[in-house]
């Protein structure tokens, strides 16, 4: 079978995380060749989670400033979005625990991982893993909000069925967080 052949790759930029141009030979289906070049933002791999209170029927979401949206038409550029972050060296489930206490202040022990997606695969390398985790009020050890200067993130604790008109009324546009609401919704895990 025919493969990919990488001819060049190229560092366009690495200021903040590494865009490179890759030329490569492309087999088509026909049997012909095709030189085809592509951008490829590499920022690594991250983990994204949904806390949930099935009791309470809440989850817990983050609200913060996102600069690419603003540039976008997001006009206060702040987005409502599940807890995330980059996996730096750990593994998925070592990340997840630290983002979660770093900027929802719960601390949690079992996080469910319940599948992993390329988000924006035409351009960025990133795979993200999807995670939920049941909360308590015992499980918060502090108020949250990030850990560096940098970050401002304000911890919001939703009515499950708010959350979900949030979407329909454009309120949440963050496609991770709209994954894991519906799938909460899906695995009937909480009321709408």
């Amino acid at each position: 079978m025919n493969t990919v052949q990488i001819l060049q790759t190229e560092v366009l930029s690495d200021n903040w995380y590494t865009l490179r141009k890759v030329t490569f030979d492309y087999p088509m289906k026909d049997g012909s060749w095709q030189r085809q070049s592509r951008e490829c933002y590499d920022r690594g791999n991250g983990a994204v989670i949904l806390l949930y209170n099935s009791e309470k029927n809440t989850i817990i979401l983050t609200r913060q400033f996102r600069m690419p949206t603003y540039v976008n038409g997001n006009a206060d550029g702040m987005l409502i979005e599940a807890c995330a972050g980059l996996l730096d060296a750990d593994s998925p489930e070592d990340c997840i625990r630290r983002e979660t206490e770093e900027e929802t202040g719960y601390r949690i022990t079992q996080p469910e991982r319940v599948f992993e997606l390329y988000m924006s695969p035409g351009s960025v390398t990133e795979i993200l893993y999807f995670f939920i985790a049941e909360y308590q009020e015992v499980h918060k050890i502090n108020e949250g909000g990030g850990v560096t200067e940098e970050e401002d993130i304000q911890v919001l604790e939703l009515p499950f069925p708010q959350a979900l008109q949030m979407i329909e009324a454009g309120e949440i546009k963050d496609a991770k967080t709209v994954l894991l609401l519906q799938h909460l919704q899906l695995k009937k895990r909480m009321t709408a």
